[in-house]
């Protein structure tokens, strides 16, 4: 006998059915998506990340934080011995300081131009190149033939007029006794009248070739005429240019001579499009050289260019400074330090007072609850001024810190082993627990220093599959070091002014690993051996 098994279903409750099964499966598939995306996908493949991603992995996933207090305990004797001494955290008001690239150029309202005022040929040359000279000092002799020749027409013509001031003389003599008529002494006075016309008209020829007054009238018939002039100096300055050679032809348009007035010159500056809002037509600066380093010059900002430079977004300023010794030369580079907008509150420390914990600064407060105790807490330090520096935060008015002595709390801190091991990486992130520490001994410390120069040192060597820090210490703001880029690493750092910026990673294989600033323009590399 046979058994049927089928079930009948009807329409309804098949798509009932399939539409359930469609909803349980796409709830199933969600689930599972989310669990999945919770999971840290540095964790989840971990054999993906290696070299820089590691590195990089590391410094995004941790917020940056201050260490944190530590009380530091000392014996009375260990205070007495140690020679500490508590200063006070000084407080003022310091208005912010723009520095500005400079060069030396002469004052233009007191440069001019020398040139001849006849054409001719240069028989004679006075000053040399660099030459002082004094207003009216000979400084060429020319000959023009067109000078011997505006003499003789002068000559000529004022001996033409005596003659006709004769005649003149002679008719009204005659018209007077009848024995001339009105006409004649009438046509006489026009011929006067156009005799002198051209007798001035040859004295002001003569005086626009440069002849002096004194010598046109020492003109007379008979007398020889001389067809050399002179070309004095127009004012008192030094010779900066000469263009003038015995023998050269020359015109009104030929340059003889640049002479310039060095007693004041100009600094012009390059003033950044985002510091135009608090410099201004007016401000104070302080002025320096690498020539002069402690001749400080202090002048006032002139002028104001009102266009921006489209490559370099940057206003030219002028400032014009005295220079009586002529100390500063022409095409000399110049530090414009510029005081701009209102002043700010500051705290200031002494150097003395700042220690460094690994790649941090830190500093020891006196404890007011307990006698001989001391606090270290980390500070962020701004800009140094002579025996003292800025504390930037970590620091109140009314504190007071250790000036002298703060090494030896220092050194009992370490004894006591009151800091546990930690550091900071690149971008100001923690390092976690797994990362390099500083006194994890195998890993290769280097340093490198930029300055003025550059990269200090420019190579610095490793071994390859062993921990590496090199620490950047950017030390001037004249340099285009501000950030440092290792292309075959993907690292790129910003290098704050005077704050050490640890770089971590291990070299795998010998070679070069280059390294350089933001804009290309220093180099350096590490020699991976």
């Amino acid at each position: 006998m046979t058994t049927d098994t089928r079930v009948t279903m009807n329409r309804g409750a098949a798509t009932f059915l399939a539409v359930a099964l469609l909803v349980a499966g796409g709830g199933s598939t969600y689930l599972l998506m989310r669990r999945g995306s919770t999971a840290d996908p540095h964790i989840a493949e971990p054999a993906r990340l290696g070299g820089a991603q590691q590195f990089s992995a590391a410094r995004s996933g941790i917020a940056d934080a201050p260490l944190p207090d530590i009380v530091v305990p000392l014996s009375s004797d260990a205070v007495r011995r140690a020679g500490i001494v508590v200063t006070p955290v000084a407080s003022g008001v310091s208005a912010a300081r723009i520095r500005l690239p400079g060069v030396v150029e002469p004052n233009a309202y007191r440069q001019v131009v020398v040139t001849s005022l006849v054409a001719g040929r240069v028989t004679k040359i006075g000053p040399a190149l660099g030459d002082r000279v004094r207003r009216g000092q000979t400084m060429a002799e020319i000959y023009s033939p067109a000078l011997a020749e505006a003499q003789t027409r002068y000559v000529s013509a004022r001996a033409m007029l005596d003659a006709h001031d004769r005649e003149l003389q002679r008719t009204q003599k005659l018209v007077e006794i009848g024995a001339a008529s009105r006409q004649e002494l009438e046509r006489l006075h026009a011929e006067h009248a156009s005799q002198s016309s051209a007798v001035q008209s040859a004295r002001s020829q003569l005086e626009l070739l440069g002849l002096p007054a004194s010598a046109i009238e020492s003109l007379s018939p008979g007398q020889a005429v001389s067809a050399t002039t002179r070309v004095p100096a127009p004012i008192d300055g030094v010779v900066t240019e000469r263009g003038a050679n015995v023998g050269l032809n020359v015109d009104p348009a030929t340059k003889l001579f640049t002479v310039v007035d060095l007693s004041t010159v100009w600094i012009v500056a390059n003033l950044y499009e985002k510091d135009l809002s608090v410099v201004r037509a007016g401000s104070e600066v302080a002025i320096t050289t690498a020539a002069h380093p402690d001749l400080p010059v202090r002048g006032r900002i002139s002028y104001i260019d009102p266009q921006v430079s489209a490559e370099t977004r940057t206003a030219r300023v002028r400032i014009e400074v005295p220079n009586p010794r002529g100390e500063l030369l022409v095409g000399m580079y110049a530090d414009v330090s510029a005081i701009g907008g209102p002043g700010v509150s500051m705290l200031m420390v002494p150097r003395s007072a700042v220690q460094n914990v690994g790649e941090r600064t830190v500093v020891y407060l006196t404890n007011p609850k307990e006698p001989n105790t001391f606090i270290e807490r980390e500070v962020r330090l701004g800009q140094a001024s002579g025996a003292d520096v800025q504390v930037v935060s970590g620091l109140r008015p009314g504190d007071a810190v250790v000036g002298e002595g703060s090494f030896f709390v220092r050194a009992e801190r370490e004894r006591l082993g009151l800091r546990p091991a930690s550091t900071a990486i690149p971008d100001g992130t923690r390092a976690p627990a797994s990362h390099i520490g500083p006194g994890d001994e195998a890993v290769q410390a280097r340093k490198v220093v930029i300055n003025e120069q550059g990269y200090e040192p420019a190579k610095v060597t490793l071994r390859a599959g062993k921990p590496a820090r090199i620490t950047f210490v950017r030390t001037t703001d004249k340099t285009c070091g501000t950030e440092v880029v290792f292309p075959s690493l993907n690292i790129k750092c910003a290098l704050p002014l005077n704050e050490p910026v640890p770089i971590e990673f291990t070299p795998t294989k010998a070679g070069e690993v280059t390294f350089s600033c933001g804009m290309t323009m220093l180099h350096g590399a590490v020699i991976v051996q």
